[in-house]
């Protein structure tokens, strides 16, 4: 299933790249998150990469426009195939993010509003406007800077696809299965892997319903199912 992306939010490379060698062929790549980047650096990066693997850099740089260039060259040059920077940077930091990577660099998606946040967090920081016209906003901000697509929770992918069109990418996190109790975690904003992708989910970023898992194949395998049906 090319649309699922798992989050590989482990201690050590090797527990990660078991893990990868499990799941290698049922999933479409592995997220590189700061818990694993910290533990076990860019090696990581360049071990799943080096086995083929499509890696999704998720360290949501968010700094002066020349620092997230330099980061993302640095990304490219590892071998990462997908990576996240803050939607609110701003423009001119996103744009620099766009120019750093060029024609063949990794593909850029801006992080708009975590998915454990709600309005009356945003409104506790400042946040005025309702949470979906937030996330539009830096959506559009995005997309003018060159951006490929955003990280966004399932709530928010029509009026993001509506208002950024058919070609921009949209990454979900928040991804439950079906059988999952609801608010049994610290995600404010989820839904199951089958509405993320009726609504226009590109791809579904799942880490603890596979990797906590008894069976991570198995469970991986009954996402992919969800979806299909």
């Amino acid at each position: 299933m090319e649309q699922l992306l798992v989050a590989l939010d482990v201690n050590s490379a090797d527990r990660a790249l078991a893990l990868a060698d499990a799941l290698h062929g049922h999933v479409g790549g592995f997220k590189v998150g700061s818990q694993l980047y910290t533990a076990a650096g860019p090696d990581v990066v360049r071990s799943l990469a080096g086995r083929g693997e499509r890696v999704f850099l998720d360290l949501k740089f968010h700094d002066i426009p020349n620092t997230v260039a330099g980061a993302v060259r640095s990304a490219a040059e590892v071998g990462v195939w997908m990576l996240t920077v803050h939607a609110s940077g701003g423009e001119a930091m996103l744009r620099a993010a766009h120019e750093a990577s060029g024609e063949e660099g990794p593909r850029i998606v801006a992080v708009t509003v975590l998915t454990s946040l709600d309005d009356a967090s945003l409104a506790r920081l400042g946040v005025t406007r309702p949470l979906v016209d937030h996330v539009v906003a830096l959506a559009e901000t995005a997309r003018r800077a060159g951006i490929d697509g955003v990280v966004a929770s399932p709530r928010e992918i029509e009026p993001i696809r509506a208002a950024c069109g058919p070609d921009f990418t949209i990454v979900t996190p928040g991804i439950r299965p079906a059988s999952a109790a609801a608010g049994a975690d610290d995600q404010a904003r989820t839904a199951t892997a089958a509405s993320a992708i009726a609504r226009g989910a590109n791809y579904l970023v799942i880490g603890r319903p596979i990797i906590a898992a008894p069976d991570p194949v198995g469970a991986a395998q009954q996402l992919a199912e969800e979806i299909s049906a």
